[in-house]
């Protein structure tokens, strides 16, 4: 009999991982308090006009987690399984992203309750230049700035991007980020988030004293951000032994050609077949015995059901949220360590501040520059982690929170509270 893994809600997940950094930062009630309370939540039921003339109601949301260390700054996303608890959990998580690298944003994501592949491209554009509008009182470059998510890109961007110019009747390109270069988007933001993954991958293995030309890895996703991941930590000299899509996965523990990898799931569609390698499900995935593990797909996957048997030397979370609190406990014991989401995916966030920047200076980066001042901007922060970890004697979660959260409480603490 299949064994039901009690899955706790994500929000949930991501308070109490807040609440054990405020406990170890001995953060005042009142401090933690307004810390773990989103300051603003829209949610917006729209119609759409589809394509045979009908009308099709949406539900989206937008939430703001807190904004004292600048505007807010999160991703969209369209998702059958959107929902206001996810969409107030990755607000928060992007909160701390943004805080422990530094940079001058505050936290928000947004979703929109819909299966992309059931639209048309016209209907696509429809719901979301509705969406953009109704969520058009609280986004802008200086007060919330969306950005690319799960099955959204640089068209969606564009056409919201489009959407809030015509309002204000002038060319508004910094309202978002992860637009076509065409239109003042970035040179490098697509490859960014799989960038930071491969760098702190590198530097996790360097401390861990793993040797990382050789190292055999495993990689949960191979979407945007995982097959970057793997292009990059192949050509580096690492073994992928292990992969997946929403389709299945593959191992093949002589290493999987990435590049034909790429061009396999190009023609298609998907990974199951790819000469070479043998088809195995998801679950057998995680527990592939390897140096390096990427959960890069979604939230929840590391569970306590699963992580007794998770056989890595060290977790990379390019995922956002994809350790539960109570895997993170056997983790801990078992001595795996675990290089937390914040950290690990935010070279997307990272190169997005790159992109506002350039659109509010109207100048433009070259790819090298992007990808130098990423790679800076990410060793800097990982640098501080791993010695916040070390002095502290704390986990790697916990050492990156602790950054975050004292960072956010300090804006927090000398801003104070109006009036």
């Amino acid at each position: 009999m299949a064994i039901e893994v009690e899955k706790p809600s994500f929000y949930e997940s991501a308070l109490k991982q807040f609440d054990l950094a405020a406990d170890i930062l001995s953060l005042p009630p009142d401090l933690r308090m307004v810390l773990r309370m989103p300051k603003r939540e829209l949610t917006v039921n729209f119609p759409v006009r589809m394509d045979d003339g009908s009308v099709k109601m949406y539900t989206g949301y937008r939430v703001q987690h807190n904004m004292n260390a600048g505007p807010a700054k999160g991703g969209i996303r369209y998702s059958p399984e959107v929902s206001l608890d996810e969409v107030r959990a990755l607000a928060m998580l992007m909160t701390w992203k943004c805080a422990v690298l530094g940079i001058p944003y505050g936290g928000a994501k947004g979703g929109v309750i819909v299966d992309r592949r059931l639209l048309s491209r016209m209907e696509l554009e429809r719901l979301t230049r509705r969406y953009a509008t109704e969520i058009s009182v609280i986004i802008g470059p200086d007060l919330d700035i969306p950005a690319p998510d799960v099955n959204t890109d640089g068209q969606v961007m564009a056409w919201i991007m489009d959407t809030l110019s015509m309002h204000h009747g002038r060319n508004v390109p910094a309202v978002v980020t992860g637009k076509p270069i065409a239109i003042g988007g970035s040179r490098g933001r697509v490859e960014a988030t799989g960038r930071g993954v491969y760098i702190v991958a590198r530097e996790a293995a360097k401390h861990e004293n793993i040797p990382f030309e050789g190292a055999k890895v495993v990689i949960q996703g191979f979407g945007n951000v995982g097959s970057v991941s793997a292009k990059l930590l192949h050509e580096a000299g690492c073994k992928i032994i292990g992969l997946s899509d929403i389709y299945g996965a593959i191992y093949d523990p002589n290493g999987i050609n990435i590049p034909l990898a790429l061009q396999y799931i190009k023609e298609h569609g998907k990974l199951s077949g790819l000469p070479g390698s043998q088809d195995i499900n998801n679950d057998q995935l995680l527990e592939i015995p390897c140096d390096i593990l990427i959960p890069a797909a979604i939230e929840g996957v590391l569970h306590r059901n699963n992580a007794e048997k998770v056989s890595a030397k060290l977790i990379v979370e390019a995922a956002n949220g994809p350790t539960t609190p109570e895997a993170d406990v056997i983790f801990e014991r078992r001595r795996i360590p675990v290089i937390p989401d914040i950290l690990t995916n935010a070279g997307g966030v990272t190169v997005s501040y790159f992109e506002w920047v350039q659109d509010r200076e109207n100048f433009f980066w070259s790819e090298k520059r992007v990808n130098d001042q990423l790679e800076e901007m990410m060793a800097d922060s990982i640098k501080n982690v791993f010695s916040r970890a070390d002095t502290m004697n704390i986990s790697m979660r916990m050492a990156a929170y602790v950054v975050a959260v004292s960072r956010v409480a300090e804006a927090t603490e000398f801003r104070g509270i109006y009036p």
